[in-house]
C-alpha cells in the first residue's frame, strides 16, 4: 500500500491553505471532495453533535449535508454533483472513494467566508466525526471556443 494510503487527510494544512489563496483563482471555482467515511461516525471530538446511538460514517456525513447546505447556499454556493464513488478507472488498485461531491462557490473570498463562519463551523463536528479519509481539488472553471 502507498504512504499516501497509510495517511488520512481531513483538513486543510496552512501551508495548502495558503497555496490554495497564492493562486489567485478568479471567478467561479468548483471544489472536488473525494470521501471516505468510517464504518461508525467518530464523535469523541465533538460529543454535543453525537446522536443517542451509534451510526454510521455516511448517515453522519448526510446530517453534515443538511446542517451546510443552508449556510452554503446563503454565500452564493450550492453543491452541484454529489453521488456515490467506488474503485478507480484508473489509478491504485486499492483506492476507493465512498462519495464524490462538487461545490460551486462565485469566488475563493466567498469560499474562505463560508468555511469559516461560525454557523456553518458549530456542525463541522458531523464531517469529522464521518470521515476516514478525504481529498479536496480547488477547480478553476475554464472557458474553451466550441
Amino acid at each position: 500500500m502507498s504512504e499516501s494510503m497509510n495517511k488520512s487527510y481531513l483538513e486543510p494544512t496552512q501551508t495548502t491553505g495558503a497555496r490554495f489563496v497564492k493562486r489567485g483563482m478568479a471567478g467561479n471555482i468548483v471544489m472536488l471532495n473525494m470521501l471516505r467515511f468510517r464504518d461508525v461516525a467518530d464523535y469523541s471530538a465533538h460529543p454535543e453533535l453525537a446522536p443517542a446511538t451509534p451510526i454510521s460514517g455516511a448517515t453522519a456525513f448526510d446530517l453534515y449535508i443538511e446542517h451546510t447546505l443552508p449556510h452554503l447556499r446563503a454565500s452564493g454556493g450550492d453543491i452541484v454533483f454529489l453521488g456515490d464513488g467506488g474503485h478507480l478507472l484508473i489509478g491504485p488498485d486499492e483506492e476507493r472513494w465512498d462519495k464524490v461531491m462538487l461545490v460551486r462557490q462565485n469566488s475563493v473570498a466567498s469560499f474562505l467566508a463560508f468555511a469559516s463562519h461560525e454557523a456553518y463551523l458549530a456542525g463541522i463536528g458531523h464531517r469529522a466525526a464521518a470521515l476516514e479519509d478525504a481529498r479536496l481539488l480547488p477547480l478553476s472553471e475554464r472557458s474553451f471556443g466550441g
